[in-house]
C-alpha cells in the first residue's frame, strides 16, 4: 500500500505486511454511500485510517497512523489500535484475584500500561469477516500473557453506515478470572491528520461532572473530583488549549497536559449513553461519542515525541491529535471503589463505543 495512501472508493482487502515470526497482516476498507472510508489493520486491530467530510463535504483523513507495518512496529504510540488487555495503568503492575498476586510488566516506569510490553496492539489479530460496512477481527490472549491469568478470546468489530457513523464493538470471554479492560486508541484531528494544525483549538464537551485526579507516577488517587470552576470542567463547550497551561494546577503539570479519566454521570449501561462532544471550528467537522463504558480518558497527545513518523511523510508532534478512551477506570484491579474490571468464566465482556460524524455551518 503506497505512503498516505489515497481515500478508497470500493471496499477493498489486502495485505499490509509480514510480522517477523511470518504472520501476515492485512488490511480492508469500509466505504459508504456518501464517500467517508475507513481503513482497518490487522496490527492490533487498528484504525489506520478514517476519512470525514468537513463542512463542505471535502474528505479528510482523520485519525494518526503509519504508512507501513515497520514504522508500527518500530513506534509503539498505540495509534488506533485495541488496546489491552488492561487499556490505561496498573499501579507497579500487580493486583490480586481470589488472594493470589498477578504480576505484569512494568512497561511505563513502575506501572503497566496498555497491557505490558507485548499488549494486544503488537498481535496480528485475525481477520474473520469483512463486507463494505463490517470488519471483524479475532484474537486468543493465552493464559498467562504479560503475567495475565486466563486464556482471553477477544473480538473487535468496526461498523461504518451511511450516516457516518463508526461504532467499534469489542467483546471478550475468558476461561479463569481475570481483569479486562479494553479499548480503542484512536488519535483524532478534526482539522485533517496530514494537513491539519493542532488540536487546541478544539472544542470539546464532556458528560462528566466529576474525574480521578492522579499522583506523580499518573494512578488515580482514589478520589472522585469535581470537576466545577476549574480546568478539568468541559460540561459546556471550551477550547483544549484555553486553560492547558494553567500554571496553578498541579494536575496539569504532572501529565503535561490532559490524560485523565473523567466519570462519565450516564456511563457504565447496557446501552451507550453520550459521553463527547468534539468539534473543528475550522473546519466545521463534529464527533459525537457515546459508550457503554463508565470512564472516559482524556489524552490532549502530551507525549507525542515529535519525531515519529507519520502519514505522508508528516512528522507528529505533541498536540497534533488527541484520543477519547472509553474504558473501566485507570487502577482498578487495586482500587475497590472503582467499577470492576473482573470478568468470570462464563461472563461476556461487552464495550460498545459509538463515533457519530458530522460537520456545522
Amino acid at each position: 500500500m503506497p505512503s498516505a495512501a489515497p481515500l478508497p472508493t470500493i471496499a477493498e482487502r489486502g495485505l499490509f505486511g509480514t510480522m517477523p515470526d511470518g504472520s501476515p497482516v492485512e488490511w480492508v476498507t469500509l466505504v459508504n454511500k456518501g464517500g467517508a472510508a475507513a481503513r482497518l489493520i490487522g496490527l492490533g486491530a487498528s484504525l489506520q485510517a478514517l476519512w470525514m467530510p468537513d463542512r463542505d463535504g471535502e474528505l479528510a483523513d482523520i485519525v494518526l497512523g503509519h504508512d507501513d507495518l515497520a514504522t508500527y512496529l518500530s513506534n509503539r504510540t498505540f495509534l488506533g489500535a485495541i488496546v489491552g488487555r488492561y487499556a490505561n495503568r496498573i499501579a507497579g503492575g500487580r493486583f490480586d484475584l481470589d488472594s493470589k498476586t498477578f504480576q505484569t510488566p512494568c512497561n511505563d516506569g513502575p506501572n503497566c500500561l496498555h497491557g505490558g510490553v507485548k499488549g494486544l496492539d503488537l498481535i496480528a489479530w485475525t481477520l474473520a469477516s469483512h463486507n463494505p460496512s463490517d470488519a471483524v477481527f479475532t484474537c486468543r490472549s493465552p493464559d498467562g500473557a504479560e503475567g495475565f491469568p486466563g486464556n482471553l478470546d477477544v473480538t473487535a468489530r468496526y461498523h461504518l453506515d451511511d450516516e457516518n457513523v463508526l461504532t467499534v464493538e469489542i467483546t471478550a470471554r475468558t476461561d479463569a478470572p481475570t481483569v479486562v479492560n479494553l479499548t480503542n486508541h484512536a488519535y483524532f484531528n478534526l482539522g485533517g491528520a496530514i494537513t491539519g494544525g493542532d488540536i487546541l483549538g478544539h472544542q470539546l464537551t464532556l458528560a462528566a461532572s466529576r474525574y480521578t485526579p492522579v499522583d506523580a507516577n499518573l494512578i488515580p488517587t482514589g478520589e472522585w473530583r469535581a470537576v466545577a470552576g476549574g480546568p478539568f470542567d468541559f460540561r459546556k463547550a471550551q477550547a483544549i488549549g484555553a486553560r492547558i497551561r494553567d500554571a496553578g494546577e498541579a494536575q496539569m503539570v504532572l501529565a503535561r497536559g490532559y490524560d485523565h479519566n473523567f466519570v462519565l454521570d450516564a456511563g457504565g449501561g447496557a446501552d451507550p449513553s453520550f459521553a463527547a462532544r468534539l468539534s473543528d471550528p475550522v473546519s466545521g467537522r463534529t464527533l459525537d461519542l457515546s459508550t457503554t463504558e463508565p470512564g472516559l480518558q482524556f489524552y490532549s497527545g502530551n507525549f507525542l515525541p515529535g519525531n515519529l513518523p507519520g502519514k505522508g511523510g508528516r512528522l507528529y508532534r505533541q498536540a497534533d491529535a488527541l484520543c477519547l478512551e472509553p474504558q473501566k477506570f485507570p487502577d482498578s484491579p487495586n482500587q475497590p471503589a472503582f467499577p470492576t474490571a473482573r470478568l468470570e468464566p462464563g461472563q461476556h465482556y461487552r464495550h460498545v463505543s459509538i463515533y457519530r460524524f458530522g460537520s456545522t455551518g
